[in-house]
């Protein structure tokens, strides 16, 4: 049987990278006003965004991150090992 944690843990997991963005948005504290007015997206964008109508660009994604608290970061895939036949 899972604990609080666990379940915690397997949600996060489970989530996608915009629920994920999403969920940063509606915890950062700022009305969806106020993340638009500073970063000059409109209300409507990201209003679409939170309901799932529209994804965001990285472009986007890279003006809303220091707003909300959050940063964005690539890393490039593992190099996987050729196998020899």
């Amino acid at each position: 049987m899972l604990d609080n944690t666990h379940v915690m843990v397997y949600h996060l997991v489970m989530m996608t990278f915009s629920d994920q963005v999403r969920q940063a948005i509606e915890h950062c504290g700022l009305t969806r006003y106020a993340i638009a007015k500073q970063t000059g997206i409109t209300e409507g964008a990201l209003s679409r965004f939170m309901a799932g109508e529209r994804d965001m660009t990285l472009r986007t994604l890279e003006r809303i991150a220091p707003v909300i608290g959050v940063s964005l970061k690539v890393t490039p895939p593992k190099k996987q090992h050729k196998t020899r036949k």
